[in-house]
């Protein structure tokens, strides 16, 4: 037995040596009684002598352990005022045991002590009962906390990031052995652009806060200021010309599907996403005020089946004027119809055979792809009124930081903006 100091008093508990004792199989325990009564000593302390050489020299915490319950007495500080409470941080300390070297943690002296004695004596199961894998951490993470809770869209990002970058790297690992080089490992053997590393390590971090929430680790090694992740730029979405645009609006009249017309003639006019067009239904289009009423998206999380949701935030559910000419075009159908699509909207697929068909009966010389309609109205919407909170507000986005960084390029050279200076300054 050994005793613990609290608050100036001595409780008997039974000691990790004890405990370690009592767990080993009964024929062991056999041998070492045995073995005590023939010398006429304590069978602890008999155990406690034949696991001794399997320390190292390099190992003190572990030795001063061996030496205290020896002596039948460990101290362990707790706060002296009944009922105070105190952070308590998991204990973690490295040890060479028959000369491998392994960590040892507890989140109590006593937890750490017991452990130290399972590992000592030779009980692998206990000693790595105590890890946790970092895969099946991370699954149950995702299973329990973020699929539930995400968007489709969200959590297949999510799960793909784990799949194809984070498992093949740190799945086999431990979370408690997990450090900053090995992140920085998996950042270096990533290919492709700095935002694809950077989803990586989102993911990677909510991962790994939640291990400290959980105690299994004190600090996050994915928030290092040491580590440094690079890559590509992504590439930006450039406009189509002026004169591209006016090669379609001409040509809309040559698109021979009407449902490829009609998505033709509101994508390439107005500043809406793709899964916003895909999203509206007659019932939200208002031809006596001229209005189209966005109050739900349609996305393909797998790339393929259609998924009617919300909009991808408040400020998305607005109402944008229609152009005159297109509103001449549409021909209003089942209120609660999709514009595009009929009674059930299109499949991503669907989607890119429409657009195909577009290119080829317009005979337009590039592919034409939705997102760049969107940044080419938001362009040439600022590009006319000069209004960064139009723009935004037709964007639907929650910031006007967004919208100039992402959608506004610029329709100026140059030379135009030589003319500029040249007429303010009378030049």
């Amino acid at each position: 037995m050994y005793t613990r100091k609290i608050s100036r008093a001595y409780v008997r508990l039974e000691s990790p040596a004890e405990r370690s004792f009592r767990r080993l199989p009964k024929h062991v325990q056999a041998s070492y009684i045995h073995q005590a009564q023939s010398m006429g000593a304590d069978p602890i302390s008999v155990y406690l002598q034949s696991r001794k050489p399997a320390l190292d020299s390099s190992a003190p915490s572990a030795v001063s352990y061996v030496q205290n319950l020896e002596n039948g007495i460990m101290e362990v500080r707790h706060a002296p005022e009944e009922g105070a409470e105190m952070a308590r941080e998991r204990i973690r300390r490295r040890v060479v045991i028959n000369g491998k070297q392994q960590w040892i943690t507890g989140l109590t002296e006593q937890e750490y002590a017991e452990n130290l004695f399972d590992a000592m004596s030779g009980n692998a199961k206990a000693a790595s009962a105590q890890k946790h894998n970092f895969q099946e951490y991370a699954s149950g993470w995702f299973e329990t906390y973020s699929k539930p809770n995400v968007e489709t869209t969200t959590a297949l990002t999510y799960e793909r990031q784990l799949r194809r970058h984070i498992y093949p790297i740190l799945g086999e690992k431990c979370i408690e052995d997990i450090e900053v080089g090995d992140i920085q490992r998996l950042f270096n053997e990533m290919d492709g652009a700095k935002t694809t590393k950077d989803k990586a390590r989102i993911v990677l971090n909510m991962v790994l806060d939640f291990a400290v929430e959980d105690g299994i680790i004190s600090r996050n090694p994915a928030k290092s200021k040491r580590l440094k992740v690079t890559g590509k730029q992504s590439g930006e979405t450039e406009p189509y010309t002026r004169e591209q645009m006016c090669f379609l609006a001409q040509r809309i009249p040559m698109v021979r599907n009407e449902m490829d017309r009609t998505y033709l003639a509101i994508q390439m006019a107005h500043p809406m996403r793709l899964e916003e067009v895909l999203g509206l239904k007659w019932s939200d289009v208002d031809l006596e005020n001229g209005l189209f009423h966005i109050r739900r998206a349609v996305t393909h999380p797998d790339r393929n089946q259609p998924e009617v949701k919300e909009t991808k935030t408040d400020a998305s559910r607005r109402s944008l004027a229609i152009v005159p000419s297109v509103a001449a075009m549409l021909k209003p159908g089942d209120a609660d119809h999709f514009v595009v699509g009929g009674e059930m909207p299109l499949s991503y697929t669907q989607v890119r055979s429409m657009c195909r068909r577009i290119q080829k009966d317009t005979g337009f010389e590039e592919s034409v792809t939705p997102i760049r309609f969107r940044t080419t109205v938001l362009t040439d919407i600022y590009d006319q009124t000069k209004d960064i909170k139009q723009a935004q507000a037709a964007a639907g986005h929650t910031t006007s930081a967004m919208t100039l960084k992402h959608y506004v390029k610029g329709r100026g050279d140059s030379h135009t903006s030589a003319a500029v200076i040249a007429d303010a300054y009378g030049m």
